[in-house]
């Protein structure tokens, strides 16, 4: 027979350690509070990268012309009365130098480049990309960027950043990796009291920065804004989403179990959820829709295999029925215990993959699945199966002496009309 794994032995060393846990938690989030961001607060939320010059561009033709600069290529969009739409692309495997890219473009009729003779031999790859803003090129030269090509050529730091920037109170810069990009996202509250804090904010910080490393050195990515009402309406949304989330698991498995075994689910999907936050606060890792969506992920993925282990509990149950309860559930959690390792693996490599190969919000994100799976595997083989063996040992207990107290009343009750 296949050794079974008393995991009823740790049930009571694991309340212990996961309610020191989400004690401090709780003590975490009343005294600091999330690292909310800018989903979850008014404010700007600006991206900008420090870059050189490297080439102007304009357009004397008719109708529009659009420039697009992509991690893979510069792409030309014309339209409009009186010319023939089309779009150009100039990718970089085919032009990979800036010298390359100058050439396809001009050969576009109406369109003038001017690079600088230095800048020709640079590879096309270290285009700074345009994301949001106007992209229509005229007569008025548009200038593109490129990215250091070495670390030697890096000449901004993020103090350097953050000390350029002055007058707007409290602000949060983050390096957006690889740090040899000069790439930083800039994040500021919005206190309520300018009325026009987007403009004022983003041109403070385009002025600043331009007034420490020049004004061709500052090239802004894109810049979103939240408001307060938006904010304010985003976090109550995603409080009563993970309630109305909890709320249906647990009505779920009422209908499909017993009652014991729906708290016990939501006692285990409700301690993953608190676990996270609490590891969100501690880490002062920011708080923001990813954050949400990881913690709801988590939820679906926890209750998925605690139900695949109520049912095989429920099923070994059937099967000895003699036998203590405790027993079973340990049998039953080292059948599925093969089960449970192969699909949390399997799991965390696509995660891992997320974790040491992207940046930003992404990779917070995967970092709080990590978490999250971690704890969801462990609150289903201890939270939720140490609550079923608990009620079992104490509420049914109580019934069945109940039961036996009540049959020997009968048995001793004096037979009716006797003296």
């Amino acid at each position: 027979m296949k050794q079974v794994v008393r995991f009823s032995r740790f049930f009571l060393p694991s309340y212990i350690l996961s309610g020191t846990l989400i004690v401090l938690g709780l003590i975490g989030y009343f005294t600091m509070g999330f690292n909310r961001g800018v989903d979850f607060k008014a404010g700007i939320n600006q991206t900008v990268q420090l870059a050189y010059p490297v080439a102007n561009i304009s357009y004397s033709g008719k109708g529009n012309a659009e420039l697009r600069v992509s991690d893979k290529a510069v792409t030309l969009i014309f339209s409009g009365a009186g010319i023939d739409e089309k779009t150009v692309t100039v990718d970089y495997a085919s032009h990979p130098t800036i010298g390359d890219v100058d050439k396809a473009l001009s050969a576009e009729q109406s369109v003038a480049v001017a690079v600088e003779p230095a800048q020709e031999a640079m590879a096309s790859t270290l285009f700074v990309p345009t994301y949001q803003g106007n992209t229509f090129i005229s007569i008025k030269p548009m200038t593109l960027h490129r990215a250091p090509a070495s670390d030697a050529e890096v000449f901004a730091s993020i103090d350097d950043v953050r000390g350029a920037i002055t007058g707007l109170g409290e602000i949060s810069v983050q390096t957006v990796k690889p740090a040899s990009n000069q790439r930083y996202l800039i994040r500021i509250q919005d206190n309520g009291k300018d009325p026009n804090f987007t403009t004022t904010a983003r041109n403070t910080i385009l002025s600043d920065l331009e007034a420490k490393f020049g004004a061709n050195k500052v090239v802004e990515i894109k810049t979103d804004f939240v408001g307060a009402r938006y904010s304010q309406n985003l976090t109550r949304n995603a409080f009563l989403l993970v309630v109305a989330t909890l709320s249906l698991i647990l009505l779920y498995s009422m209908i499909r179990f017993k009652i014991e075994f729906a708290i016990a689910a939501v006692l285990a999907i409700a301690h993953d959820a608190l676990i996270m936050i609490g590891f969100v606060v501690w880490t002062r890792m920011e708080f923001n829709a990813g954050t949400i969506a990881a913690i709801l992920t988590i939820l679906g993925y926890s209750i998925n295999d605690t139900i695949v282990q109520f049912d095989r509990v429920r099923e070994e149950r059937r099967l000895r029925p003699t036998e203590k309860f405790v027993d079973v559930i340990d049998s039953a959690l080292t059948i599925t215990l093969s089960r449970t390792i192969i699909t949390t693996a399997t799991t965390m490599l696509c995660d891992l993959a997320l974790l040491f190969f992207t940046t930003g919000s992404i990779h917070d994100m995967a970092l709080a699945l990590f978490i999250g799976m971690i704890s969801g595997t462990y609150s289903t083989l201890y939270i939720a199966s140490g609550f079923i063996e608990w009620w079992d040992r104490k509420i049914n207990k109580n019934n069945r002496g109940k039961k036996s107290a009540e049959i020997v009343q009968t048995v001793n009750a004096p037979a009716g009309g006797q003296a």
